[in-house]
């Protein structure tokens, strides 16, 4: 598991996730802990680093 860092798309506060890296490929929505809205995340490992996490916000 590793800590990654990234803006909130909705209230623009900095949190962080924990992240598993021995998932190559992560598509899930997790609630920002701020703002509580939902974020969509799109992770990619490749041999357990992360090489991409794209953020976005879900539309209501």
């Amino acid at each position: 598991m590793i800590e990654h860092f990234f803006q909130c798309p909705y209230c623009w506060e900095e949190i962080s996730m924990l992240l598993d890296s021995s998932i190559s490929y992560q598509l899930y929505v997790e609630d920002c802990e701020v703002c509580c809205n939902p974020i969509q995340l799109k992770v990619t490992f490749e041999d357990y680093e992360l090489i991409g996490c794209d953020v976005c916000s879900i539309e209501q």
